[in-house]
């Protein structure tokens, strides 16, 4: 650390009062780390990605900060709290009670929405039930009465969710050419189950060698819908007449089964199983439509009966955050009050109005107002959800808490990430201390103080570089972030590409978007820019990429991976169509953030394939032929090579008593995850488990004779994943990581002409270092013969495009619309967008940069 920096934080060689002190921070790769850190200031850990800037705000600071707190409560108390693991450190000094604000996609229930997360809600609840106008003679309802997720207001058909659920004949039989026995029913279990229930309805006198279509109505209804259950004897293998024989002859039966109905089976497994992959599979036969009793609005009817301002507090809910502010105001200021008759009304109004006025105030000022509070967390992004769980922070009036966000600017327009210094800053000014991981230079140059981690990822970083007041960084020649910071950085040489045709968009209508026509040029790197809520994810992530599917016979279900996806209303307003241009494409390649595996057992080296490679290269030597074990052997997955004691988890689980449940690493084989035959087969000295502990640049370092799983493993290198293990669970991998998972994946394929890429927001949780390195990626792409479109924020992936098109000019009701097309020089001058003025100030930083 610099000599000037360190006396400038001790003084007279003591610690400042205002510092938090960590000595010997060992955390993930961190090297015994020394840092003092200011109290009641803005501090940015900066950093390329993998340095270990997370490690030391999040695994160390916050980590011991909640470590401290859970040991301030009783055992019984603690076992209600999430495990956390002790930080490596050895001391930590001067460290206040800790908040964390962490990037995290919604919640995985559409009960929970906008206004629940803000608690907006419980006040909106509490003015229908204290201030609404009611119906002559109807009782007072509680507040409880007017939320969907209680049995008090739920409606009693839907249960609250808006939607009915059923099935129908055409849902479960999707093809009634075919027989029973050739599995018409598709509703019904596969294997041994579905066996069963044909082989009863042999029994039952029903021809399953009939086509579908051919049996009569009756009977087909009764297969289907029937809630009887008879229990009759099974002739396993039997047809019609072989049962109809063995019957009369009284045969002894295979077994005696019951029959279940086709609609039964789906709504009872539905209800009723743990089995996320059990629920998917039923969920595909059964629809939903809108509730015949509350229309949607999910309330009993005498809830919906009560209004405010002439709307039920359904509708108030569809009002988007801007307007509803604007509809309370009056009601806050007096104005509107109820009138002379009820002065206790009006004082409830008051007082509710003006509590919601402020709270939606902060939710404005963070360029949220286009969200309405019935907008379900898991349709926001991770920066949406942030921003609004940050807001509730800026109202709840805390004091000297030292609040840790991660990347707080993810997922905004630079127009946005204004609002959300503004927002930073009064936490600040409230007496609290604010540590902010982050990229965004405009974030970085709005701290008070830089804790620059590096230089490098992995075990090239974990050091602290600098730690002090902004302009010191300048100095500092080992920081990638300085080069950035102060437009020393050289960008990437690129050529002038023009368009070689268009793909054409007409009358797209969906959610903000209102019959607009678009056109994407083909063989060149577009990126769609805009504020927050503009409509971009509409337009590509949602209608172009549905669209395209749907043209190649794709599946992309973009919720595929969500078990309430039966909870969500359709969308009812996506509609128009691609006019021109898909001749010349041949594939559709969508990159997102969803995770590359649900368990621990999924990471980089099994979903990109290397690892085949590598388990083919332990089963070729020596040792492994003599002992005769092939390819499967080395798989953690299969009996025959994994460690029998954690089933080739690594770990185990270990139960405290009336203290949480711990997992710590497998007695057996130490968290290697083979047996102990298979770790003794060695390749250059190193088992397999030490494969999977390596990071890609180390195994790149290891596999550089084999060309294959070299290739491999560079590609990963050059999307800026040098530093992840190859054998790191996947649920550890951030969404950012993920989507370059599965960009290095693609890239690793013989890349053919025709292919278009789509990708949402690739630059989450990248460093300008590695933005550099995914922007070369992308030309990679484009100079291959493709067609590259970025849904993007950040202004240096813009400037390198060929073309931008920037949708807005504001979010919700403000946006939907094309306010901006052409190359980025000619959209930076567009004086209507509010992308241009950033444009044109990154491009000239471009230039500069050259």
């Amino acid at each position: 650390m610099d000599d000037k920096v360190y006396k400038l934080e001790q003084g007279a060689g003591q610690p400042a009062r205002g510092f938090v002190r960590v000595r010997g921070a060992r955390e993930h790769n961190l090297k015994n780390v020394d840092v003092n850190i200011p109290r009641d200031a803005l501090v940015v850990f900066t950093g390329v990605s993998g340095s270990g800037k997370s490690s030391l705000a999040f695994g160390t600071l916050y980590a011991e900060a909640q470590r401290r707190y859970l040991e301030s409560v009783s055992p019984y108390a603690r076992r209600l709290f999430h495990q956390m693991a002790v930080p490596e450190v050895d001391e930590v000094e001067g460290l206040p009670p800790a908040v964390a604000l962490q990037q995290q996609r919604g919640s995985p229930t559409t009960r929970s929405s906008v206004g629940s997360v803000t608690t907006l809600s419980n006040l909106i609840r509490m003015l229908y039930s204290r201030a609404g106008d009611y119906p002559k003679s109807q009782p007072l309802l509680y507040a409880e009465s007017f939320s969907p997720n209680s049995a008090e207001g739920a409606c009693p058909k839907c249960h609250g969710l808006g939607r009915v659920y059923d099935v129908t004949e055409r849902s479960m039989v999707p093809d009634d050419t075919l027989t029973i026995r050739e599995r018409a029913v598709a509703a019904w279990p596969t294997a041994w189950h579905g066996q069963n229930l044909r082989d009863i309805l042999t029994t039952l006198g029903y021809d399953i060698d009939k086509p579908w279509r051919e049996l009569p109505k009756k009977a087909r209804n009764w297969i289907l819908f029937t809630d009887e259950q008879p229990t009759v004897p099974v002739y396993a293998g039997y047809d019609l007449k072989e049962v109809q024989r063995a019957l009369r002859r009284k045969e002894e039966p295979s077994y005696q089964g019951t029959f279940t109905g086709a609609r039964r089976y789906v709504m009872e497994t539905f209800a009723n199983t743990s089995s996320a992959m059990m629920k998917k599979r039923v969920a595909q036969f059964m629809l939903s439509t809108e509730c015949s009793v509350c229309h949607g609005k999910r309330l009993k009817p005498e809830a919906l009966s009560v209004k405010f301002a002439g709307i039920d507090i359904a509708d108030m809910a569809r009002v988007p955050l801007k307007q509803l502010a604007t509809l309370m105001q009056p009601y806050g200021d007096g104005r509107a009050g109820h009138q002379k008759a009820h002065p206790e009304k009006a004082i409830v109004v008051q007082r509710i109005a003006q509590d919601l006025s402020a709270r939606l105030g902060v939710l404005l000022d963070l360029g949220l107002g286009y969200l309405t509070l019935e907008r379900s967390t898991p349709t926001l992004s991770p920066g949406e959800l942030q921003r609004l769980r940050l807001a509730t922070q800026v109202r709840s009036n805390l004091f000297g808490v030292v609040y840790v966000l991660d990347e707080p600017s993810a997922g905004l327009h630079p127009s946005d990430t204004e609002a959300l210094l503004r927002a930073l800053d009064r936490l600040k000014t409230a007496g609290n201390s604010l540590f902010v991981v982050e990229h965004e230079l405009d974030v970085v140059r709005h701290a008070d103080w830089i804790v620059d981690v590096g230089p490098d990822a992995g075990r090239h970083g974990g050091e602290v570089l600098y730690s002090g007041p902004i302009d010191g960084l300048k100095s500092v020649e080992r920081s990638r972030t300085a080069k950035y910071l102060f437009g020393q950085a050289v960008p990437p040489q690129q050529k002038e590409r023009t368009p070689q045709g268009w793909l054409k968009l007409s009358g797209v209508t969906r959610n903000n978007l209102r019959a607009i026509d678009v056109a994407f040029p083909l063989g060149v790197l577009t990126t769609v820019t805009g504020v927050s809520g503009s409509g971009k994810s509409s337009l590509v992530s949602q209608f172009l990429v549905e669209a395209l599917s749907l043209h190649f016979g794709q599946s992309h279900a973009p919720d595929d991976d969500d078990e309430d996806a039966l909870e969500r209303a359709p969308v009812e307003t996506s509609i128009g169509n691609i006019a021109e241009g898909l001749d010349r494409l041949k594939r559709l390649v969508v990159v997102d953030q969803k995770p590359i595996g649900r368990t621990p057992r999924s990471n980089l080296a099994t979903y990109t394939g290397l690892f085949d490679d590598v388990r083919k290269l332990y089963a070729q030597t020596n040792e492994a032929r003599r002992r005769r074990f092939d390819t499967g052997r080395f798989s953690f997955n299969l009996p025959k090579g994994r460690c029998p004691t954690c089933q080739g988890e690594g770990f185990v689980c270990v139960e405290l008593l009336f203290l949480p449940s711990v997992y710590a690493p497998c007695p057996e084989c130490q968290g290697a995850r083979y047996n102990r035959e298979t770790l003794q087969i060695k390749l250059k000295g190193k088992s397999i488990a030490d494969v999977l502990g390596m990071t890609v640049d180390e195994a790149h370092a290891f596999f550089v004779e084999n060309a294959k799983i070299a290739r491999s493993l560079d590609v990963i290198r050059q999307v800026g994943l040098g530093y992840i293990r190859l054998g790191q669970p996947a649920t550890e991998l951030s969404g950012g990581e993920a989507q370059r998972v599965k960009l290095a994946t693609e890239l690793q394929r013989a890349q053919r002409s025709g292919s278009i890429y789509i990708l949402d927001e690739p630059t989450t949780g990248l460093h300008p270092f590695d933005v550099e390195k995914l922007i070369v990626q992308l030309d990679g792409l484009v100079e291959a013969g493709s067609t590259v479109i970025v849904v993007e924020h950040d202004m240096s992936v813009v400037a390198a495009s060929d073309w931008v098109i920037d949708i807005g000019p504001g979010g919700g009701d403000e946006g939907g619309q094309v306010v901006a097309a052409g190359p980025s020089a000619e959209v930076a001058r567009h004086k209507s967008s509010r992308t241009a003025s950033y444009l044109a100030r990154a491009l000239e930083e471009y230039r500069s940069g050259r």
